[in-house]
């Protein structure tokens, strides 16, 4: 029996061109002219056999995942990489009293681990069927800065999107949350793209009141939306909340993406206060949790929606049959993708990878399928920690 020898977590850094954080500080912009640093966090798990898993983290790697992940990381010194059911049991009741974010860090790693030990892809671990998943083109927040700086703005990437393949667009709105700004780029993309496009608005709680919410529902409802997610500042995670906008609205809501855990988010569905239900294989407690959530998710003949891109993501939707589009995110007219450009295998989630017929490949090799520029993650490191053999 193999057991894992050596947990490694570098913290290395970035930078992004045309980007900066909006006047909240927290959503990310196009800004032409602007440079843009970010870190991101590289994991190995090597075990005594000399297999190691990789995953360099995406959108999920907040500081507090981190800081989860090197509180657990200690404890998966000396067990077997394999064992993850009994790793992710462990892991979530030692953090029964955080988001538990971390976990799905250590996870990925793991199934990666895993792929490599039996020379197979994370997708054949699965059970997975699907050599590529359709992807819709998910916008960077609007901006005042010339690029998505208004409704028309929107319109005009969302025919760029069409004519690269995608199939679906979805709307970041403005920071500011006018719900009449919001329903107007709705109704602009309903007329325009209604019947060509699948349309979804993710205005990410920027709605200030439950009536700016409705006001921008109903602009969904006439412009036949595929969804609705995470409308106002009840920050998604109000079950009675969104009960009440869908009393109102016929538009489906996609909720769960700000609400941790597989019976929290059995709640939500039992209490039928959302239509899609998300996971996210980073946010989830990795694939292991990210499954568990596309189960419950079909036993109640709802589908599950994956949030943001990555390999991980690519891996459980080839396995999951309730599930609709992977999610290009976050782009916008003339940029790159803001995550690090630190694959050496062709792997790229930016706007223009996509295939022509509108989908993205799920990679082939063992593990995620993906190899990591070391050279270069070193290059940028900021900090690094080991824990167990150096």
């Amino acid at each position: 029996m193999s057991v894992i020898e050596s947990v490694a977590v570098t913290e290395f850094e970035y930078v992004v061109e045309d980007l900066a954080l909006d006047d909240g500080g927290f959503n990310i912009v196009c800004a032409p002219g602007q440079r843009h640093r970010m870190t991101r966090h590289a994991i190995v798990i090597r075990d005594s056999d000399g297999v190691s898993g990789e995953y360099v983290v995406g959108w999920g790697g907040t500081p507090g995942a981190m800081a989860q992940v090197h509180q657990l990381a200690p404890q998966l010194i000396g067990r077997d990489p394999l064992h993850r059911e009994a790793i992710y049991a462990h892991f979530r009741y030692g953090l029964r009293q955080t988001d538990m974010m971390g976990i799905g860090l250590i996870d990925i790693c793991l199934w990666d681990l895993a792929g490599k030990r039996f020379g197979a892809s994370v997708a054949t671990l699965l059970g997975g069927d699907k050599t590529a998943v359709p992807a819709y083109a998910s916008t960077i927040h609007g901006d005042r800065n010339g690029r998505l700086s208004s409704s028309e703005a929107y319109v005009d990437f969302c025919a760029e999107c069409q004519s690269l393949g995608y199939t679906g667009f979805k709307v970041h709105g403005f920071s500011e949350g006018d719900p009449e700004e919001e329903a107007t780029t709705v109704r602009l993309l309903g007329n325009r793209f209604g019947g060509e496009m699948k349309l979804m608005l993710d205005p990410s709680c920027d709605l200030r009141t439950f009536s700016a919410a409705l006001t921008v529902g109903r602009a969904c409802d006439e412009a036949n939306f595929m969804w609705l997610e995470d409308p106002y500042r009840d920050n998604g995670v109000s079950q009675h909340g969104a009960n009440r906008l869908k009393s109102f609205i016929k538009t489906p809501l996609l909720m769960t993406e700000h609400v941790r855990g597989l019976e929290q988010k059995a709640d939500f569905i039992v209490a039928g206060a959302t239509d899609y239900v998300r996971a996210d294989p980073e946010f989830d407690l990795g694939i292991t949790g990210t499954m568990r959530i596309a189960h419950l998710a079909e036993s109640f003949g709802l589908d599950v929606e994956l949030h943001s891109p990555g390999p991980a993501q690519r891996h459980a939707m080839a396995a999951i049959r309730n599930t609709n589009f992977y999610e290009s995110t976050l782009v916008g007219p003339g940029m790159k993708n803001a995550l690090p450009p630190i694959y050496t295998c062709g792997y790229s989630d930016d706007l223009d990878a996509i295939s022509p017929d509108g989908t993205f490949p799920v990679p082939t090799g063992p593990g995620l399928g993906v190899s990591y520029d070391w050279e270069r993650i070193a290059r940028s490191k900021v900090s690094e920690r080991h824990f167990g053999k150096a």
